[in-house]
């Protein structure tokens, strides 16, 4: 590779479990990690050592595809927010009426008493 090319970078692939299990079987029967990147057109031999890693560490599972990311909220749990929502909001509410009488009561007591 040469000039821009060489700076593209590789679109990320994924594998299924069932060709990742073929090629670490096939590794492990004694063929070179070298030919099998090449006959099945991954981007390095080290994936195959990798996969292989994977497998004897953790069995046939290891290769399957893991979910990534945040997991899902549950169905009922989006509701119960905005009623958590709604009760924060009406106690910010009672707390700034009760702030404005305790100012009010201040500001009375400061005032000089009259005498009648």
């Amino acid at each position: 590779m040469r000039g821009g090319a060489a700076l593209v970078s590789a679109s990320r692939r994924s594998f299924s479990f069932e060709f990742k299990l073929e090629v670490v079987q096939r590794f492990l029967a004694g063929e070179r990690k070298v030919d099998l990147a090449r006959e099945f057109d991954l981007a390095s031999p080290k994936q195959v050592e990798t996969w292989a890693r994977i497998y004897r560490n953790e069995g046939a599972d290891g290769l399957r595809p893991k979910r990534r990311g945040r997991p899902p909220r549950p169905a009922g749990q989006e509701s119960g927010g905005q009623s958590e929502l709604e009760a924060l909001r009406a106690e910010n509410e009672r707390l700034r009426a009760e702030n404005a009488y305790l100012g009010k009561l201040r500001a009375l007591r400061m005032r000089p008493q009259r005498r009648k």
